[in-house]
């Protein structure tokens, strides 16, 4: 059986949401983890963006779009009712997970990454993210996750970009009143999505068969 192919790279947040929920879908794929410094032609050749994550469905159809991945894959299989069941409750996770990417990346980068934008202000950027990371934790301040009393497609799509913040000055950001959000981080970081989503597979190299994903 042809499985559909997935280009990943393991430490990419975009590459760990889509891992997460096709963890979750119980689906299986062809990995082909990839090195960023060195895209293979078959990536450039399905996705001219040429970024991870990038799905081939075994139909030939293409998703290059990491919240698409996960829409895919819940579709066909949601155990954990991730898309949420009440009526409106996805459109208002896509909102909230928009919101993350127009606002809260821009600024995460511009705090870890202060090298690559010459004309940025670092500690602007880190207070812009401070806000974002303000309003979840006032919304796990209801039932304990950002839609409800379970993790939802929200909390997931977002937990890896709220890691990736937390590991710019780790002190720091433990000693932030963030008391829920650091729990709900460590809850996503210690369950089963998070954990089999982050296997370490050697680089594809470029030609014949990935690893099967995910792992047992």
């Amino acid at each position: 059986m042809t499985l559909p192919v997935l280009y990943s790279f393991r430490r990419c947040p975009y590459a760990m949401r889509a891992r997460m929920a096709i963890v979750e879908s119980g689906m299986r794929v062809e990995l082909r983890e990839v090195l960023l410094s060195d895209k293979p032609a078959a990536l450039l050749a399905c996705s001219p963006k040429a970024t991870v994550p990038v799905l081939v469905c075994d139909a030939g159809a293409v998703i290059d779009e990491s919240l698409d991945i996960m829409l895919w894959a819940l579709r066909l299989n949601d155990p954990s009712d991730w898309l949420g069941g009440a009526a409106g409750c996805l459109a208002a996770m896509l909102e909230l997970v928009e919101s993350c990417e127009a606002g809260f990346k821009p600024a995460l980068d511009r705090y870890k990454y202060p090298q690559r934008y010459p004309d940025c202000d670092r500690e602007l950027a880190k207070g812009q993210g401070n806000a974002f990371l303000d309003q979840l934790e006032r919304r796990l301040a209801g039932e304990g996750w950002l839609f409800g009393r379970t993790p939802r497609l929200a909390d997931f799509a977002i937990m890896p970009f709220v890691r990736q913040f937390a590991g710019v000055e780790p002190r720091w950001f433990e000693e932030q009143p963030w008391r829920r959000l650091r729990d709900w981080l460590c809850q996503l970081q210690a369950g089963a999505a998070f954990v089999r989503a982050m296997h370490k597979y050697r680089p594809w190299p470029g030609t014949g068969a990935g690893a099967i994903f995910p792992p047992p």
